[in-house]
């Protein structure tokens, strides 16, 4: 089985050209909205750290702290 995972730079590439941009198949929703968003504060180094992070892994800041705590709540307490 081959990979067919684009970098996020091929990703750009391929989707700014026209041809790439016409939607595929029948229009899906989401399947849970998201609640009211909540404050959290984080130190500057901590902050940096997360953004390096979620970055990384090519998702959004809130992305990746919503992962972070999903995976922290399957720890048995």
């Amino acid at each position: 089985m081959t990979d067919n995972t684009m970098t996020p730079d091929e990703e750009y590439d391929f989707y700014a050209r026209p041809e790439n941009q016409e939607p595929q198949g029948s229009p899906r929703r989401r399947a849970a909205r998201l609640t009211a968003p909540i404050p959290v504060r984080f130190p500057p180094e901590l902050l940096e750290e997360i953004r390096r992070r979620a970055g990384e892994d090519d998702r959004s800041v809130s992305s990746w702290i919503r992962r972070a705590v999903e995976h922290e709540l399957q720890r048995p307490a």
